[in-house]
């Protein structure tokens, strides 16, 4: 407990500490009250998509148990919560008529959230596009990028006179390139100057979804989620330096740079070449964030390529710490990226909109001891600590994840949360990561109080 209570004592007061999850990874409910299809629910039924052959359909059936959720939230102590709308559940066809059903439940979720004294952070895009925009070209069509900003409004017009802080995407690169050039998210396409077009719609998108939410709720905090990942070289070799850098491009400056103003980075629009023709489009924008979102979960390591279109790939070698899910469990590079993104690109506020690692859990005596994942926040919390005290404007840490959801290509196979989901029976249980976060928000609040009183 003293080390649970020396660490909350570094964070400052007001700092949030929240969870967060994605509508289609936990909310169920797939063709409730008249919710239109999203591109995840034709995915999931493409024979091999899914490793464990499920869908969506049901998840953690958050959209029925929604109440109860709150309460575990109440229950844990989180002070924020990070959500996302389901673009079909509130446009079913993803343009034209809004479905009341669908807004009506976002309503009921964000009262409670805030008669709890949770405050919500909104997602506007997790993923879920409307199948009806997908048949008519997607992300790679010009006219989503108008729907998303309807979309946008609609939903700000709605919910923003409770709702403050939004994103408009989370993790534009894995939806444009895992979606559109791996193949492994939905839609499933494989081609790269697609995924290429996608990012650049999906960052017009970002401005559209941005100044429609600023105009129908004034006063609102407007960020976006991006998954970034330090780029290290494989070996000492001047390739492989030159592919690092080549990488840190491709998943890093890409977004960061025209959302900071700076435009497309020069060297990746002349890697891309005749695979992107439309720079000019962002040339002198300033995304203007309120904040940055920073989902991160492991760095790159990186050597040269001859065959990959980035002349670069990532490389798994042995002997490192790794989650379930095969990522490299390394806080170092945790707290230099918020340091890098602070020198480099000076947001004025910095959330961890996602952070949290997937281990193999095992319920024993109706308890679920997981001390890897104790482990690994108790590090990854140290770094956010030692990034704010080099000045990094840090204001909140969301664990990545809440409950054991749906985790996408994995299926239910991979466990992020810290309470555990029985998908037969839909029971949650808190692990004990749960309750040594629970401990760490007490201590916190403790510790401020008592600051306070002095």
């Amino acid at each position: 407990m003293s080390d649970v209570i020396a660490l909350a004592r570094r964070f400052p007061a007001g700092f949030l500490f929240g969870t967060a999850t994605a509508a289609y990874q936990i909310e169920g409910g797939h063709d409730a009250d008249r919710k239109g299809p999203s591109i995840w629910d034709t995915f999931c039924r493409r024979p091999g998509a899914i490793s464990t052959g499920e869908t969506g359909d049901v998840a953690c059936d958050h959209y029925h148990r929604w109440r109860d959720d709150v309460a575990l939230m109440k229950e844990l102590g989180l002070t924020a919560y990070r959500m996302s709308i389901s673009w079909p559940r509130v446009i079913p066809q993803g343009t034209g008529r809004s479905n009341e059903a669908g807004l009506a439940f976002y309503d009921r979720l964000v009262d409670a959230l805030l008669e709890n004294e949770i405050r919500p952070f909104v997602t506007l895009y997790h993923w879920d596009l409307p199948q009806t925009l997908q048949d008519r070209g997607g992300w790679s069509a010009p006219e989503t990028v108008a729907a998303f900003g309807r979309y946008a409004d609609v939903v700000a017009r709605r919910l923003g006179d409770r709702v403050r802080d939004w994103m408009t995407l989370n993790e534009p690169e894995v939806s444009a390139f895992a979606g559109h050039y791996v193949g492994v998210h939905a839609p499933g396409t494989k081609d790269f100057p697609t995924a290429v077009l996608a990012s650049h719609h999906l960052l017009l998108a970002h401005r559209a979804g941005a100044a429609a939410v600023r105009s129908a709720s004034p006063g609102a905090r407007v960020g976006i989620a991006l998954n970034l990942s330090p780029c290290d070289p494989a070996s000492e070799s001047p390739a492989d330096a030159e592919a690092a850098t080549r990488m840190d491009g491709f998943l890093n400056r890409w977004f960061l740079d025209p959302l900071f103003g700076r435009g497309y980075p020069k060297d990746m629009v002349e890697l891309y070449g005749t695979h992107f023709r439309r720079a000019a489009e962002l040339e002198g924008y300033d995304g203007k964030l309120d904040f940055l979102g920073v989902n991160h979960y492991t760095r790159h390591i990186v050597r040269a390529s001859a065959t990959d279109p980035r002349r670069a790939e990532s490389l798994t070698p042995d002997g490192l710490e790794r989650t379930a899910i095969g990522w490299e469990v390394r806080p170092a590079s945790f707290r230099e990226l918020l340091a890098r993104l602070h020198r480099d690109y000076a947001p004025e506020h910095i959330f961890v909109t996602e952070n949290g690692a997937a281990y193999d859990d095992v319920l024993v005596d109706d308890r679920v001891d997981d001390p890897a994942r104790v482990s690994y926040l108790e590090r990854y919390f140290d770094a956010a600590a030692w990034a704010l005290a080099d000045g990094v404007p840090l204001r909140g840490y969301f664990i990545w994840t809440l409950m054991d959801n749906f985790e996408w290509a994995h299926g239910t196979s991979k466990r992020f949360g810290i309470v555990h989901t029985d998908y037969r029976t839909q029971r949650r249980r808190v692990k004990a990561s749960g309750e040594w976060y629970r401990r760490l928000i007490a201590a916190h609040r403790e510790a401020r109080t008592t600051a306070a009183a002095k």
